[in-house]
């Protein structure tokens, strides 16, 4: 047996520190660190959407006191930052101190990527392999992020690059966590505030991340110390999360189903890039097994997003994309090859006898090897990357772009809608006009990004198809019945949301707008931008209300009823008065009452968290165009409820209504949560150190004595 001296150690240590920052320099260089830190304003599939969310973050909710809250700027209003993730915002707002913005995004957007040979390496230790073999699986572990055979499941470049730089985050995150709990379980420490943080910070990122390494570390409950380990981390983690996660778990209801269709091509799962790694991983797997390692986690990430993936396929479950589970599969993959690989260098080395020069330079060799791999299957990251990061501006099309937001700002405030095209993608991203409200103060988008997160998404998407000459790339969510370029049905149901103005970009486009009346108000390179007849934001209904009270959901009788433009006046509500009447069905023999009167709405204001207007019509319904949610309160008005589609509707009882965006119970109770949990961990770290305060002096009275 070789014997290290402390010194030998020493260089142990930095050959593992100099090759993790070298693999994390590696990600941050095929990123393309010049564009990253050019000040601009990042784009490319999702991200150059995602740039609005810390934006408001900054401008408008913390300066409000507020983490999550209402933005008017998509869909007629949507929750924001409560079905989406706040960790990597918040960290963009901070380092926007110090930083232009575009720069402080972009560096948060590549964290994840950078960070992920450290965790790997991290949660190869917590296992209990040695540092050599550890440092080997970690760099394998992080190159599979370099696999390019997916764009969008999350955890790889083109995935990150394509705006799932939050599922990166978490990721790593995870791994972390796992490493915690994996050496506390295998130490016999129980639990760790350290576990219960990375698990919170995991959370914040991603939620589907989360919901796997909480899957993965159940194996751990089955050993000495494992429950106390496990769920300590478990409930003081949801403890730090609760001022998020409570209000998360309570509005699940009003959250939009896109109506994934499971993945089915089992080329997915075992990808081909997949394959060599595979037969190292047995390999791996089996020589940790035999060595008595702490395998039931890692064993865990492998076996259950596969297992999940053929699952949700089977029973058609449409809640989840079932392929976003699979990063997990793939980085466990790469992580067993890697550590095989490491412990065949260990045994090598030792048969021609340890030195410290042999070892490290043999585990720094097989390291490289992997990243030498990975760099020669690298074919589109960094062009995704230099597109990404040189921006909106960037862009030889940006003058065009620009003059189209400079055109909509000269306008007076209104919504805008815009016409669904991927040739849009030439400015950057093909979602580049949901950024109307970003760079035009007053002229938000109907359509946004965070499909999820607002019940008004089917309905402005099926409205997108009847304003728009491409169904391909307009209708995300699957099992609608989208229409192309028909105006008949795309203007009463732009009125609906009270939309403003309408965006052409095909010339098929702006000749069916102006064959249907509209008013074209400006000509700007390809766009056009037409006036919409006067559809105000909060109106009195002429006809009595009804509320649902059939079999099926609300949603899927709101679309039905959507589907019928002549009886967009017969409007249905999910609750409402006990005097209003019930209708079990969406049917043209439903005959309602008309309301007697005409009635005047005026002063009518509104911003993120506040509508308010004055009637004539006390005791009348009104609609409010802005998408329901159970956050809205009333003061001179009962209700609000949900109306069909997915608006607001309230009966005044006196002449000025206000609506405000509150906390409700589950904000209140998450916030209680989360600081009953720091208090108690801040009165833990008081009574440590009284007791480390206390320790010296009982042992100088006992010497004493």
């Amino acid at each position: 047996m070789t014997t290290f001296t402390p010194h030998s150690a020493r260089i142990g240590r930095l050959v593992v520190l100099a090759t993790l920052v070298v693999a994390g320099l590696f990600a941050f260089v095929v990123m393309q660190p010049k564009e990253i830190f050019t000040a601009n304003t990042p784009t490319g599939g999702d991200m150059g959407a995602h740039v609005l969310v810390p934006a408001f973050l900054r401008d408008t909710l913390l300066p409000s006191g507020r983490l999550m809250g209402w933005s008017m700027d998509w869909y007629a209003g949507f929750p924001a930052l409560y079905f989406y993730f706040p960790l990597p915002a918040l960290t963009i707002v901070a380092l926007d101190v110090l930083l232009p913005y575009g720069v402080a995004f972009k560096l948060v957007t590549v964290a994840g990527l950078v960070a992920l040979p450290g965790a790997s390496y991290f949660f190869a230790r917590g296992m209990g392999f040695s540092r050599p073999v550890a440092t080997v699986g970690g760099i394998a572990g992080s190159s599979f992020a370099f696999m390019e055979s997916y764009t969008i499941y999350g955890g790889n470049t083109l995935s990150t690059m394509a705006g799932e730089y939050s599922f990166s985050w978490s990721l790593a995150l995870s791994l972390v966590y796992l490493g915690i709990v994996i050496r506390n379980v295998r130490e016999g420490k129980g639990f760790t505030l350290g576990a219960a943080i990375a698990l919170a910070l995991t959370a914040l990122s991603h939620v589907i991340t989360t919901l796997v390494v909480v899957l993965a570390s159940i194996p751990l409950l089955l050993r000495r110390r494992g429950p106390a380990a496990v769920v300590g981390a478990w409930t003081v983690g949801f403890g730090l999360t609760a001022f998020w996660a409570l209000p998360l778990l309570a509005r699940l209801g009003y959250t939009n189903s896109m109506n994934w269709h499971p993945v089915r091509d089992l080329d997915v799962v075992f990808a081909r890039p997949l394959w060599p790694m595979l037969l190292l991983a047995v390999g791996g797997f089996a020589w940790a097994i035999s060595r008595r390692m702490v395998m039931g986690p890692a064993l865990a990430l492998m076996v259950v997003p596969v297992v999940a993936f053929y699952l949700i396929e089977y029973i058609d479950y449409r809640e989840l994309y079932n392929p976003r589970l699979l990063p997990y599969f793939y980085f466990t993959t790469f992580l067993f090859a890697g550590l095989f690989v490491g412990m065949l260098v260990v045994g090598v080395v030792r048969r021609f006898g340890v030195t410290p020069l042999r070892l490290w330079g043999a585990t720094a060799l097989a390291s490289a090897v992997f990243l030498v791999v990975a760099g020669l299957g690298i074919a589109q990251a960094t062009n995704w990357a230099r597109w990404n990061f040189t921006g909106y501006e960037g862009k030889q099309t940006f003058p065009e772009y620009q003059a189209l937001m400079e055109t909509i700002s000269e306008l007076p405030p209104g919504r805008v809608m815009w016409e669904g095209d991927n040739a849009l993608s030439k400015y950057g991203t093909s979602m580049a006009l949901m950024l109307t409200g970003y760079w035009s103060e007053g002229h938000p988008s109907m359509e946004g990004l965070l499909f999820e997160s607002s019940i008004t998404v089917p309905f402005h998407f099926l409205t997108v198809s009847e304003t728009s000459k491409a169904k391909s790339g307009t209708g995300p969510v699957s099992g609608l019945r989208y229409r192309s370029l028909d105006f008949g049905r795309g203007v009463p149901h732009m009125a609906l949301y009270g939309v403003d103005y309408y965006v052409s970009f095909s010339e098929a486009a702006r000749v069916a707008a102006e064959d249907a009346g509209l008013e074209k108000l400006a000509t700007t390179g390809p766009f056009a931008v037409f006036d919409l007849p006067d559809a105000p934001l909060v109106e009195p209904a002429t006809l009595q209300p009804a509320v649902w009270a059939g079999d099926a959901e609300f949603q899927d009788a709101a679309i039905e009823w959507f589907d019928d433009v002549t009886r967009l006046d017969h409007w249905i509500a999910e609750d409402g008065p006990d005097d209003w009447p019930r209708v079990t069905e969406i049917s043209a023999a439903d005959v309602r009452e008309p309301i007697a009167g005409t009635y005047e709405v005026s002063d009518i204001e509104i911003d993120h968290h506040h509508v308010s207007f004055s009637t004539t019509g006390v005791g009348v319904p009104h609609v409010v165009k802005v998408s329901y949610f159970p956050n809205w309160q009333a003061d001179g008005a009962e209700g609000p409820w949900r109306v069909t589609p997915s608006l607001m509707v309230v009966v005044p009882t006196q002449e000025d209504v206000v609506l405000a965006f509150r906390h409700t119970p589950a904000e209140y109770a998450g916030l209680g949560l989360s600081v009953v949990t720091y208090a108690g961990i801040a009165a833990w770290f008081l009574v440590q150190h009284r007791r480390r305060r206390e320790a010296p002096a009982v042992e100088s009275e006992s010497i004493e004595a």
